[in-house]
């Protein structure tokens, strides 16, 4: 297989993987506990290999894992206290724990090889030359397998506590009723979250496992409010950012973990816009759309002024635009929709109501009221 095609397929694998259990910190709105724990393991990493003196013993993952429920649980007994908000505890836990990593491994494996670049931005242009090989034969790349492992898992945690993850997500209170412990839903959410980052990040990094982690449930966010079609939308966003970002790397000759970084944030970018209920251009128009809607409501009050000739002045054109305090380009606009739309009737400089406007306005009246 080739090397460029193995990248690749890690790409995918790690978005998917990381993109199943990023849907749900999104939700919970702990995007940037991720952030945090993508750091933290390093100090469980650390912390395992001088118990273990060996960089490829298994316990550095189960280190790296419990270091990451450590962070979560550091953070919510700061924010318990309702001393500190959530997002001032993680400010505080994740650079205490980082900096812990950093200098125990300037001071005592300095010649240990834990690149802390190389733990941050990593590099998927090296993951084939780490292959498996079973039986003298060469099966692919480890990368491959490991990320593959860590994606079943993922998807076999979801789909047999889905209910459980969707219930505690949205109602935690309903879920302590009906007899789930959101708090044991939230920590193996948790501990999920920690294995995914320690099986991910030696491959890609921690930047692009919080980018793969975060930026395709955003992106699914804004396109659907169905839990089960934001999961398989983030895999497919995430899978699709992957494949484009390697070949972005590849036709400037660029780092392929900051390349997909930027793709999965310039697609995230374009969805934020142009997303057709929650994009910034809908929300433009619907905004719009409702301050004309309340404008022409508020000219319904017409009917108040129809006993008198003396009322009936206060329904002047330029009337309505001084009390109103509307532009005259504004004014022209509403006055010239309720005339089309059949509501009133522009006479010597003076807005009358139709009977059509004035059923129209007794509709209002009552919806306003009823509710």
């Amino acid at each position: 297989m080739a090397p460029q095609l193995e990248i690749q397929i890690i790409a995918v694998i790690v978005a998917v993987a990381c993109a199943l259990p990023g849907t749900f910190l999104v939700l919970r709105k702990m995007s940037m506990m991720s952030d945090s724990i993508t750091h933290t393991i390093l100090l469980g990493i650390v912390l395992a290999f001088f118990v273990t003196h060996d960089l490829s013993s298994p316990f550095l993952i189960l280190g790296a894992a419990l270091m990451g429920v450590v962070t979560v649980w550091l953070t919510e007994l700061l924010s318990r206290t309702r001393l500190l908000a959530e997002d001032a505890a993680i400010g505080v836990v994740f650079p205490l724990l980082f900096s812990i990593a950093i200098i125990l491994i300037t001071r005592y494996a300095g010649a240990v090889h834990l690149d802390t670049d190389s733990v941050l931005l990593g590099e998927l242009a090296f993951a084939p030359f780490d292959r498996m090989i079973v039986g003298g034969v060469d099966i692919g790349a480890k990368a491959i397998y490991t990320t593959g492992v860590l994606l079943l898992i993922n998807l076999a945690a979801i789909t047999l506590f889905f209910k459980e993850l969707k219930l505690a997500t949205f109602d935690s209170m309903l879920a302590a009723v009906v007899g789930f412990s959101p708090a044991l839903v939230h920590y193996g959410l948790m501990t999920l979250v920690s294995l995914t980052t320690v099986g991910a990040f030696q491959a890609v990094g921690s930047v692009l496992v919080v980018a793969f982690m975060i930026g395709p449930p955003v992106t699914a966010y804004l396109l659907t409010d169905d839990l089960k079609r934001m999961l398989l939308l983030s895999g497919a966003i995430g899978a699709v950012n992957g494949i484009l970002g390697y070949q972005l790397a590849a036709l400037l000759d660029v780092s392929i973990a900051g390349s997909m970084a930027v793709v999965t944030g310039l697609v995230f970018l374009v969805v934020f816009v142009f997303a057709p209920h929650r994009g910034l251009i809908s929300a433009l128009r619907r905004r719009s759309n409702q301050k004309i809607e309340f404008a022409k409501a508020t000219l319904f009050h017409l009917s108040n002024h129809e006993n008198s000739e003396e009322e009936a002045a206060e329904a002047g054109i330029d009337t309505i635009q001084v009390h109103l305090r509307w532009t005259p380009e504004f004014t022209a606009k509403i006055m010239r929709s309720l005339e089309h739309e059949g509501n009133i009737r522009l006479i010597d400089g003076l807005a009358r109501l139709t009977d059509e406007g004035r059923q129209t306005s007794i509709r209002n009246y009552n919806t306003l009221f009823s509710r």
